[in-house]
């Protein structure tokens, strides 16, 4: 087991605070009110369903955007990094040169301290230069200049970036590899504010559990986005879910005199995730409950306000004839009809200015045979010692209609390399692949395309007319109707993710690879995904690092060893 980081010290940002952050892009509002505080010491967890704005969160809080209203606040001084999904490195700096630039601080401290020494030495007795030297080893203490080498070996070796040639250029990694290394020099430089942004998108067990030793020991406020829900369950002290709930509902709401038309823009959990889903499913119960409880009261009351003009039978003349007889009998009807009409108009006021709002419509995959079922029969797979030098060991493998097949192995195995043989977009060096049927490959790099198109446009260009007239995009249950007629360049990764699938799905293939499903989707999507795969009639061959979707796994598990030489 790779040691942990020693701990940072204590730190100078005791917390950070968002107050009434909200965010736009055109006419799409993707942040509203968000309100929260995280201390020193705790670990937040970001969820909420893709495109719901974590990542632009996150940026905010960075200082990378800017946001329409509101406010983030940290103590002075206090430094913030951020682990973004993209990779903003030069290209042609080495492994080591990235490494060295992120601990910079550290050894310009550490060279502080030499030269305050040296000038200490020429004049012992001068007070002035004596306080400078102790400003200066308490500065690289404060930095960790001197353990700096030896943290730089150990994150090294915890995120699995040991094996690779220290002078090689950023460029020429993988993505995985450039996301581990982005992590490491992130944890190097030993922020005050940690914001991690899908952090275990690239991690294998090992990685994993490194960087949960590492965050278990951070001394200042942590938010970390992540699907990874195993990742949750074990770093999170709180989870902070940007899915919509009205504040009346919400446990701790934004204050007590909230109007209960108000839908929070975050809602704060204590604790696990499993205890947030818990928390979350009953809240959203409650909601719909109280929706539909006043909906139909205030059918109910607009009913009484047109029915309550009459008192009495209408057409009944009153028991005399008398002229006062009929005035009275009519002054007395209209007053009882003025209580009634106004007090039946005061409920219905008071109830319509403070009515819950209708429960956002939440998205439901459509399932995995929206479209209909894979139309061939035969399919198989048949692996005999497939290899590729260097990237892949040879593996064995037959599989036929109805299989699930787990891929794991540690990072560098070869579980996207095997998929992409499988696929046809590479080919083994050694042994045979024998693959009967389409493949349907969902990567975890959603494919190119040209950010000016619309989605539809899109989901019609790949799956053609004729297919895409039979199975509309929408029936599928993965991109929110609002989402269809915007350029694809706006979306998010997990949304991109989410067009792809559609896409796949839209002709059922006799084989569904799916490369790191979970990675980038919404907890909610990837959940309803495992539920499905077992009852796929193909074949699905799943390559994951996601602790939570391999204990549950009841298919065939193929184990790659790491690659050597």
């Amino acid at each position: 087991m790779t040691p942990p980081l020693p701990a940072p010290p204590a730190s100078t940002a005791p917390f950070l605070r968002a107050s009434g952050l909200s965010r736009s892009f055109g006419e799409r509002r993707v942040l509203t009110d968000v309100a929260f505080t995280v201390h020193a010491g705790a670990r937040a967890g970001l969820i909420g369903q893709n495109g719901s704005g974590k990542s632009t969160l996150l940026r905010i809080l960075a200082g990378i955007d800017r946001a329409d209203a509101g406010t983030v606040e940290v103590p002075a001084g206090a430094r913030i990094g951020l682990l973004r999904q993209d990779f903003p490195l030069d290209a042609a700096a080495s492994l080591r040169e990235v490494l060295h630039e992120a601990q910079a601080p550290q050894f310009l401290a550490r060279a502080r301290v030499e030269q305050a020494g040296d000038a200490l030495a020429l004049d012992p007795d001068d007070p002035e230069r004596i306080r400078e030297l102790d400003e200066a080893v308490a500065a690289a203490e404060r930095t960790g200049a001197w353990t700096a080498e030896s943290r730089a070996e150990a994150a090294v070796a915890g995120l699995g970036l040991a094996s690779v040639d220290p002078g090689r250029a950023v460029e020429t990694l993988s993505g995985g590899q450039r996301a581990r290394l982005m992590l490491a020099g992130l944890l190097l430089a030993r922020p005050d504010i940690l914001l991690l942004d899908e952090p275990t998108n690239h991690l294998d067990d090992d990685a994993a559990d490194f960087l949960h030793r590492v965050l278990a020991g951070w001394h200042g406020p942590v938010i970390a986005a992540s699907h990874d829900r195993a990742f949750l369950d074990d770093i999170a002290t709180e989870i902070l879910d940007l899915d919509p709930v009205p504040a009346s509902l919400a446990p701790g709401g934004l204050d007590e005199d909230a109007p209960a038309t108000e839908v929070r823009g975050l809602t704060r959990t204590r604790g696990r995730y499993s205890d947030h889903v818990l928390q979350r499913l009953g809240e959203r119960e409650a909601w719909e409950r109280r929706y539909a409880a006043e909906q139909e009261e205030l059918r109910r009351l607009r009913a009484r306000g047109r029915d309550s003009h009459l008192v009495g039978h209408s057409g009944a003349a009153p028991r005399t004839e008398g002229r006062a007889a009929r005035k009275f009998y009519a002054d007395r009807n209209a007053r009882v009809v003025r209580r009634r009409v106004d007090d039946a108009a005061r409920r219905l006021e008071a109830l319509e200015g403070a009515q819950v709002r209708r429960p956002p419509r939440e998205l439901v995959f459509g399932g995995l045979d929206v479209a209909g079922t894979p139309r061939r029969a035969g399919a198989g797979l048949a692996l005999r010692e497939a290899g590729v030098t260097g990237r892949l060991a040879p593996v064995t493998l037959d599989a036929g209609p109805g299989d699930q097949v787990l891929v794991e192995g540690p990072n560098g195995s070869g579980k996207s390399t095997l998929l992409a043989i499988l696929a046809g977009h590479a080919a083994p060096t050694s042994g045979a692949a024998d693959v009967r049927g389409r493949v349907g490959l969902l990567s975890q790099d959603p494919a190119p395309r040209d950010p000016s198109l619309a989605v539809e446009e899109v989901y019609r260009h790949a799956v053609g007319d004729a297919r895409a007239d039979a199975v509309a995009l929408p029936a599928f249950g993965l991109l929110d109707p609002r989402d269809l007629a915007r350029p694809v360049g706006v979306l998010s990764t997990g949304q991109l993710r989410r067009l792809e699938l559609a896409i796949i799905l839209a002709d059922p293939p006799e084989i569904l690879a799916l490369d790191e499903p979970t990675n980038h989707l919404s907890l909610d999507l990837a959940t309803a995904l495992e539920s499905l795969l077992p009852g796929y009639p193909g074949i699905v061959v799943v390559a994951s690092h996601d602790r939570w979707l391999r204990r549950r796994w009841q298919g065939q598990v193929l184990s790659l060893a790491p690659v050597t030489g």
